[in-house]
């Protein structure tokens, strides 16, 4: 696709690159649709707004890693990747429906493998046979993942003590423990996140670390990390006691099965979903990646 150049990313593409995430992920959504699943509908004007404000948070802290496919002056396809210390992470990777499968796909991913520049890799991936191919292609192993769908049964939480409101003197330790745990901190996206979600951290002097942070808009936790599975277990059972109505515990790999135990104990459904493609690293444990803020 000669037609087709690849180029920075720039605020006045994220309206653009939104569409076009909105259209692939619904087709993305209707073709790995299970027969008992609700029928897969567009993206609503709030979750709009809330991945347009992601985006923005992200291109703002490494545009570099950032790229989009044009053609004939429309936006095609789009890459946000993000180098944090000694990691590098896919948030989002999407081409339009209709020319994928046509080589665009390949070029962004090269492009932002080569803002990597030989970093671990970490992204979290749809089980797409076309994608899936490309990335194990790139050198990535894809882990299973599992999610828990479901309202908490609220007789089963257990009494769990120790864990407070986290606060912006708590960020330090947090990316010390991501580095141990990926290799690298999240640096700016804890700041995003703390403005936009609940902190819950587990940071008593006699006690293990560890932290969760509680969507209370979609009401689930996202980004969790601990420093064993035991203080993880009590973030995910504090979180999970905050929800309300339908929620979901996503992203869990084979080495985070304490994430199932607790999902299991209150009452939450386990299925499948997608792929945790990691390079040149093993399985982040005890963690649970957040889609766009791994």
């Amino acid at each position: 696709m000669d037609s087709v150049r690849i180029r920075p990313m720039t605020t006045d593409d994220l309206p653009a690159a939104q569409q076009v995430f909105a259209a692939a992920f619904l087709e993305v959504d209707r073709l790995g649709r299970r027969w008992n699943d609700p029928e897969p509908e567009p993206q609503g004007a709030d979750a709009a707004r809330t991945w347009l404000a992601r985006m923005d948070h992200l291109l703002a802290a490494d545009p570099a890693g950032c790229v989009v496919a044009e053609e004939d002056g429309g936006l095609v396809g789009f890459a946000v990747s993000q180098n944090r210390g000694g990691v590098w992470y896919l948030a989002v990777y999407a081409v339009q429906p209709g020319i994928q499968s046509k080589g665009v796909g390949k070029r962004l991913l090269d492009a932002v493998l080569d803002h990597a520049d030989g970093r671990p890799g970490i992204f979290s991936a749809s089980a797409h046979p076309g994608a899936t191919r490309r990335y194990r292609l790139a050198g990535f192993t894809l882990h299973p993942m599992m999610r828990m769908v479901g309202r908490v049964e609220r007789s089963a939480l257990p009494v769990v003590q120790g864990l407070r409101d986290g606060r912006p003197d708590d960020l330090e330790w947090m990316d010390a423990l991501d580095g141990r745990l990926r290799g690298g901190g999240h640096g700016p996206d804890h700041r995003y996140l703390l403005e936009n979600a609940r902190l819950i951290v587990s940071a008593a002097p006699d006690r293990r670390p560890g932290y969760v942070y509680l969507d209370e808009a979609l009401g689930r936790p996202v980004l969790l990390a601990a420093d064993d599975p035991g203080t993880a277990g009590n973030l995910l059972w504090d979180a999970l006691a905050h929800t309300r109505g339908e929620t979901l515990v996503d992203s869990i790999t084979v080495a985070n099965d304490w994430a199932v135990d607790v999902g299991l104990a209150a009452r939450l459904d386990l299925d499948q979903k997608g792929y945790l493609a990691l390079r040149g690293m093993s399985e982040p444990a005890p963690y649970l990646a957040d889609g766009y803020v791994l």
